[in-house]
């Protein structure tokens, strides 16, 4: 696979994704928003692969959105809605596993993307934050995938004031699942796939498309729901091996 801003590299259960625009600190444009939708539309039904490690290159996680094309940009914002929102998305709703690696910076829609990953994995290090209140602009794609990551109180905080903070301060706000030195945080990922290489992979899709069903509703309202997903998952395939290998006490055959 092929891309102007993206470096693709799939191991295994397992595919590396890598923001590739150095030269701008891997500022999201309007060809990269598109990449990155394009590459999870892609992998949406794809089993294979489990897990999704997200970053960027030369040690830089994502400066934002390019404002040099935002800036130059004449055409109505409602020409240019699809992409980012839809980017973010395609990410948020991936049947995989999807892990920032945040070093570097991580600002506005940088911030956005480590907002609808599954785990967030940052640097102590790293610089992040919503500048775009110093910019005059508003975070407003981003804006409901911040509140609903660490609440309102936090988000109206940071939204207002535009400050930095460093991989501590994500961590204590809940924008990170972990924080470690910078020399860690190659082991610290490593880590959390080995715990993913243990997950089937039908049931990351399902459980994922569980939480966006249930989320916000009444229990009533979707216990019909809950209790024919377990069925069908229980009598599956994947099911029926991974509660056979629990009784005959051995890796399931997903996991290598």
């Amino acid at each position: 696979m092929t891309f102007e801003t993206l470096k693709i590299e799939i191991q295994g259960s397992v595919a590396h994704v890598t923001l590739n625009r150095p030269q701008a600190k891997n500022a999201m444009n309007y060809k990269m928003m598109d990449e990155i939708y394009q590459v999870f539309t892609d992998w949406q039904d794809n089993r294979e692969i489990r897990a999704v490690v997200l970053s960027g290159a030369d040690g830089v996680f994502c400066a934002g959105g390019d404002i040099k094309e935002m800036q130059a940009n004449t055409a109505p914002s409602s020409e240019q809605a699809g992409n980012l929102d839809n980017m973010l998305t395609a990410v948020n709703q991936a049947s995989q596993v999807v892990i920032a690696k945040i070093e570097g910076v991580a600002l506005g829609g940088g911030l956005g993307l480590v907002c609808v990953s599954d785990i967030a994995i940052a640097s102590a290090t790293a610089k992040i934050g919503l500048p775009e209140v110093r910019l005059g602009i508003a975070p407003s794609f981003i804006s409901p995938y911040v509140i609903q990551r660490v609440g309102f109180t936090r988000a109206r905080e940071l939204m207002l004031t535009g400050r930095r903070f460093d991989g501590h301060k994500a961590f204590e706000y809940g924008f990170v699942h972990e924080v470690c030195e910078p020399e860690d945080l190659d082991n610290c990922v490593s880590a959390i796939l080995k715990e993913i290489n243990y997950s089937a992979p039908g049931a990351i899709s399902a459980i994922k498309q569980l939480m966006f069903t249930v989320d916000g509703q009444p229990t009533e309202n979707t216990a019909g729901y809950r209790a024919e997903l377990l069925n069908q998952l229980r009598m599956s395939d994947e099911g029926q091996e991974g509660m056979l290998s629990f009784i005959q006490k051995r890796p399931a055959k997903w996991v290598k």
